[in-house]
């Protein structure tokens, strides 16, 4: 089975917890077929380039804004971006996304309304 990251995807759990939105909206990261991702971690905004191989993510590097933020998004964003950092195996079950690392830590992501722009 081919998995298809292409597209934005939101962020709807992580490690089991709501995550907090920032003060430009949802959590949310872009696979582009080029390799890059990008988006909104919470407060600041990431980019960097990713690989899928035999199920496993790997980004990086990322870079990121350097805005400071309220703690509920800024917590969330810290520990997106640690998960992030790490190899990830993925699954996907029709428009969900599951990211875990091997230290247990998972990220549950949205396939996003195509209609809804986010910034």
């Amino acid at each position: 089975m081919t998995i298809d990251l292409r597209g934005t995807w939101t962020l709807v759990e992580l490690d089991d917890s709501s995550p907090a939105a920032g003060p430009r909206g949802p959590v949310h990261l872009t696979f582009d077929g080029d390799g890059q991702v990008y988006g909104m971690a919470g407060v600041n905004s990431v980019r960097g380039t990713w690989t899928l191989e035999d199920g496993r993510l790997q980004l990086g590097p990322l870079v990121s804004t350097l805005l400071a933020g309220e703690p509920g998004p800024t917590a969330t964003e810290q520990a997106l971006v640690a998960l992030l950092r790490e190899p990830l195996q993925v699954t996907v079950d029709e428009d969900r996304l599951r990211l875990a690392a091997d230290d247990g830590s998972t990220a549950l992501l949205a396939r996003a309304d195509p209609s809804v722009r986010l910034v």
